[in-house]
């Protein structure tokens, strides 16, 4: 039986060859998905509907089942319409989600252009896409490596 809560099979045996470094990009309803996509990585498709299912959702669950070491968001480009004068409020659910999984990680963004460049590196083995409606949602997940149990 699976102790973590992730009970998807193929997402499950995409990160179960994964390894340290690998990437994993969570991404919003807006990311265009099957485009911006790593040479290597495989797409899978949770968008069901608008808003269904979340980034976050997303996220909750992969942290039960694998160590990250760094989290990526998409940075709002300086001259981008849709650009807020703080921190979306999303970002604020995921430190949170963080937080409540013990993890230590700041949001580090990057540049709308490098995280495209990021996702298109030999080391994107997983794209979810989601439904989610949320504004500059995306999160690219570093792989961390697994401590030895004592």
């Amino acid at each position: 039986m699976l102790q973590s809560e992730l009970i998807h099979p193929q997402i499950s045996q995409i990160l179960a060859r994964a390894g340290h470094s690998s990437k994993v990009l969570i991404a919003d309803g807006n990311y265009p998905a099957s485009s911006a996509i790593g040479p290597k990585a495989e797409l899978i498709s949770l968008n069901l509907a608008p808003g269904l299912v979340t980034v976050a959702q997303v996220l909750r669950v992969l942290l039960t089942a694998i160590p990250v070491e760094a989290v990526n968001t998409m940075g709002m480009p300086e001259d981008d319409p849709y650009r807020l004068p703080h921190d979306p409020p999303v970002w604020n659910d995921y430190r949170k989600i963080l937080a409540e999984a013990g993890q230590s990680i700041e949001l580090q963004p990057i540049s709308r252009w490098d995280f495209y460049d990021a996702v298109d590196s030999r080391d994107h083995v997983l794209t979810i896409q989601t439904g989610d409606q949320a504004l500059w949602a995306n999160l690219l997940l570093t792989v961390g490596v697994r401590k030895a149990q004592s």
